[in-house]
């Protein structure tokens, strides 16, 4: 059975600077799997070529879709090469991408994340941000919104509905009319999970969504993501400093270093590998 996600041979260079030399790794269906290692490993540059911000200089990240694999970059539009003139497939295919690429194809494909900085719409209220994520989904026909067709209707509906089940989800139901900024740190983190939800993504990819939030708050974050596994049939990348919150909700664990993956392993092998050990508390290693 293929994996949900496979980042192969993931390479990004900015100037001089090798931040990703060949990564490799598979995120299993179904599974939560975090992405360590110490600061300036990469982590979030994965997560950027992961979800279109940027794009790699080299490899293929390929993502599991009822349609079959699809290979994330090319959706971004790759760069033209010399080579490509003697594969008409494939020059057509980097043509065609190069109009109409972009990233909310990565999120059409079922790809969606929250940032280590808070990124949601202060000034709007939090149901309309959660409305907002879901433009993809809703009936852009402007004709339709003028005359107030029924399928448009049907479509603001379901997506009003949408918004509220994941309000609920993270027990947000109670704040729907509250400005998005006036909210406390730790329910902004949970309304931009809420939000990412909302694209019914097949991967979420969480990037330190921990951070900043007190011992109380990282407890209930834990018991949420959890829940978006076991109920919402959601799989989750996270990226995450607290290790005591990786290890207990992880059943795969991804450890960066300096751009290279140096171990992929279950929680317990993970804590006890002597790279990993080496990167993270500067011991020396001959594994």
């Amino acid at each position: 059975m293929k994996p949900l996600l496979r980042v192969e041979d993931l390479s990004v260079r900015f100037g001089g600077i090798m931040a990703l030399n060949k990564v490799n790794f598979e995120v299993t269906e179904g599974s939560i799997t975090g992405l360590i290692g110490p600061n300036g490993a990469g982590k979030t540059t994965v997560f950027n070529c992961l979800t279109g911000f940027y794009r790699s200089q080299g490899g293929a990240v390929w993502l599991k879709t009822p349609e079959g694999e699809v290979n994330l970059s090319t959706l971004l539009g790759a760069k033209f090469r010399l080579e490509d003139l003697g594969q008409p497939a494939k020059l057509l295919e980097k043509t065609y991408y190069g109009f109409f690429g972009g990233t909310h194809l990565v999120t059409r494909a079922g790809v969606a994340r929250t940032f280590q900085n808070i990124r949601l719409f202060r000034e709007m209220s939090v149901l309309e941000n959660l409305l907002v994520a879901q433009h993809l989904l809703v009936n852009r026909n402007i004709l339709s919104g003028v005359l107030q067709l029924p399928s448009y209707r049907r479509a603001e509906e379901a997506a009003v509905d949408r918004a509220y089940q994941w309000l609920k989800t993270v027990k947000l139901e109670s704040y729907a009319n509250h400005l998005a900024g006036s909210l406390s740190y730790g329910n902004q983190r949970r309304l931009e999970i809420a939000r990412a939800m909302c694209t019914s993504p097949r991967l979420i990819c969480l990037d330190e969504p921990a951070a900043g939030l007190n011992p109380k708050e990282t407890r209930e974050l834990a018991d949420l993501i959890r829940l978006l596994r076991e109920e919402h049939r959601a799989t989750v990348l996270v990226i995450e400093h607290d290790m005591s919150l990786v290890m207990s909700i992880s059943d795969h664990v991804v450890v960066l270093n300096y751009g290279q993956v140096i171990a992929a392993d279950r929680p317990k092998a993970i804590q006890e590998h002597p790279k990993v050990l080496a990167a993270y508390l500067g011991t020396e290693t001959t594994a």
